[in-house]
């Protein structure tokens, strides 16, 4: 067994021991106690408990009759007869499913031009040199601590006939100056050396972006991307203040006047009979607006730990 002289001439360390203790942790970080690690069990069931508890009340509720909500007082905690009435009443093809597919597709078409935008700001900003670099940066930062407010938006807004339209809920938010800025901050980090290679290959700045700078930018952009869609799919106040047809309302806005106000959806749900419990369509709708959010972000997930991380060290 090999040994190691310790500096100060105290009694040599063996190899073995020194690799054991300096390969689990660094030398600062101390050796946890027993409590230590008890307590930060403990924590870490509460914080799951805390998200998992209030999911799990939501979805059986959804799920439940009139008879076992009626018995469980309101929202239900022990599983009893399962249905799923409410949600053939939610999902029939009135109000509530319209405005599913509105808010899908206001998610997909606004993730893709915000993408499109961002990405394109994004590189052109990340290469110097750029015509107008440091003036566009430099309003991109002001627009980050100074903004128009929500009275001369809404001018903006109408005079540009934007009002019922569904193009008011997307543009007036295509872009973020925070991920534009992200997204720089990657760029900017790519080895100029690849640029310069592409471009003595005769590379235009179109297929720089999309065949070098994409391909090496799948984590920046998948969360950026997933920023952008869970911001579309949650939001409710542009369609509050843009939106008067009451066809053209996104989930938000009726999950919002359903289930907070205790508006009843017009033509969309008769819960009147009794045969399909009040709270229980609520909470299908509740589930209905989660739900889309929760399968898209074990796909993303991944590259978060290095996505978000962008900029936040150096080297």
């Amino acid at each position: 067994m090999s040994v190691t002289e310790n500096v100060n001439g105290a009694a040599p360390v063996p190899e073995e021991r020194l690799r054991a203790r300096t390969s689990t942790r660094p030398p600062w970080d101390e050796e946890p106690t027993v409590a230590g690690k008890g307590l930060k069990g403990l924590a870490l069931v509460l914080i799951c408990a805390a998200v998992l508890v209030p999911l799990y009340t939501v979805l059986l509720t959804s799920l439940s009759t009139q008879s076992t909500i009626t018995r469980a007082g309101g929202l239900v905690l022990v599983p009893g007869e399962l249905t799923l009435d409410a949600y053939r009443q939610v999902l029939s093809g009135g109000v509530v499913t319209r405005a599913v597919l509105v808010s899908v597709g206001i998610t997909t078409v606004g993730t893709a031009v915000s993408m499109f935008v961002s990405v394109l700001g994004a590189y052109g900003l990340s290469r110097p040199g750029s015509y107008g670099h440091r003036t566009i940066l430099f309003t991109l930062l002001i627009t980050m601590f100074f903004g128009a407010g929500m009275i001369p938006t809404y001018l903006l807004v109408s005079n540009l006939g934007l009002i019922d339209s569904y193009w008011s809920l997307i543009l007036p938010t295509a872009v973020s100056a925070f991920n534009v800025l992200l997204l720089r901050g990657f760029f900017t980090g790519i080895d100029a050396s690849l640029i310069d290679s592409a471009r003595i290959d005769g590379a235009g700045d179109w297929r720089i972006l999309t065949l070098i700078v994409l391909p090496m930018s799948k984590a920046v952009t998948a969360v950026i991307a997933l920023f952008y869609a869970v911001g579309y799919w949650n939001a409710f106040f542009q369609a509050t203040l843009y939106i008067n047809d009451s066809t053209k309302q996104p989930l938000q806005v009726v999950l919002r006047s359903f289930v907070l106000q205790g508006v009843d959806v017009p033509g969309a749900l008769d819960v009147g009979s009794g045969q399909v419990a009040s709270l229980a369509v609520q909470m299908a709708v509740v589930v209905i607006a989660i739900v889309p959010v929760l399968l898209v972000y074990p796909f993303v997930q991944k590259h978060f730990s290095s996505g978000v991380m962008i900029g936040a060290v150096k080297g």
